[in-house]
């Protein structure tokens, strides 16, 4: 199966939306960089996380009339894991005292989001842990519920909004304040994106061009009290989530070249390695830049090891021996 046009380029925004924003934080760039468009980065990733992996789980339905579970998880874990792995091996080593046990045991098994107060080197974590947690319950509920599937994502958009307003008034705090409810309706809609694109018209221009500064209109919007929290939970977010993934389905139809440039799309294809390793761009670059390049240089390298790969999945990734890191790792699908 080829890459589905585009989609690298729009990862390759995305992470350059949370980079930029990490450095304007840090102060490593003068640039006056509103920080809500890094969270827009990441909501971004949510959304194509779920079309791409409802993309693949709905064409291995329509093949064989069901879903493998265990070939899902291991070609999974083939995509996650080394990464990730090599990430928290070095960071161990490197801030072995500063770590405790359960900091590192959050992070490896994925629960890094529900963590209150992560160590600095990890916290970025939480949303490689949301994507984890969505991998495990999604596939086993569209498989058992497939039927169902539709119902079961326009549910999860209307819990989410309902989710947080219940925190809200309750004046929740800690981890749950990170947990996947939170965030699910970014996953939802790029699920409900997976199921209907097939029969969805082409997007007109002016559409596309509403939607594209709504993607980056609503995020500036300031919900400072109860009334504005409201509107942008049950109206606003609603809207950037349909919006994204209109634009999505918008460049998909219309290849853009800026898009699938070479460089643009390569920077998309290691954006999952950037992501893991974001956060040592935390400190100064001037005196420890060394403390940067040993974690995220070997992520990345990794990475670029494991990209290389022209195609969205493997022929048949479910046999025992696979014959080279292109084959093992994909895009973030």
């Amino acid at each position: 199966m080829q890459r589905i046009p585009s989609l690298d380029g729009v990862r390759a925004i995305s992470i350059t939306l949370v980079v930029l924003c990490h450095l304007a934080n840090w102060k490593h760039i003068s640039l006056s960089f509103p920080t809500v468009y890094g969270a827009l980065g990441v909501r971004i990733f949510f959304v194509l996380s779920g079309f791409l992996i409802t993309k693949l789980l709905l064409r291995e339905h329509e093949r064989s009339a069901t879903i493998s579970l265990r070939d899902f998880y291991i070609r999974r874990a083939y995509r996650i894991f080394p990464a990730a792995a090599v990430y928290l091996f070095v960071v161990a080593i490197i801030f072995r005292h500063q770590l405790r046990w359960y900091d590192i045991a959050m992070a490896a098994l994925y629960l890094a989001n529900m963590q209150s107060y992560p160590q600095w080197m990890l916290g970025h974590l939480w949303s490689l842990s949301i994507e984890e947690q969505f991998y495990l319950l999604w596939p086993f509920a569209l498989k058992t519920w497939f039927r169902h599937k539709s119902a079961i994502l326009v549910g999860v958009m209307v819990f989410s909004p309902v989710f947080i307003t219940a925190l809200y008034f309750l004046h929740a705090h800690g981890g749950i304040l990170g947990s996947l409810p939170v965030y699910a309706d970014a996953l939802a809609i790029g699920c409900l994106l997976a199921i209907f694109a097939p029969r969805l018209p082409r997007v007109p221009g002016y559409a596309a061009v509403f939607m594209t500064s709504m993607v980056f209109l609503v995020p500036l919007f300031a919900a400072n009290t109860q009334t504005k929290t409201l509107l942008q939970l049950f109206v606003l977010q609603p809207l950037l989530h349909v919006s994204i993934a209109g634009v999505v389905l918008h460049v998909i139809q219309v290849p853009y070249q800026f898009l699938n440039w070479g460089p643009v799309a390569w920077l998309g294809r290691i954006s999952y390695s950037l992501s893991v390793s974001i956060h040592h761009l935390n400190w100064d670059i001037r005196w420890h830049c060394w403390r940067w390049d040993a974690p995220a240089c070997l992520t990345i390298l990794l990475s670029n090891q494991c990209c290389g790969c022209e195609r969205n999945e493997c022929k048949n990734w479910s046999r025992p021996r696979l014959q080279c890191w292109n084959e093992l790792l994909l895009p973030l699908e």
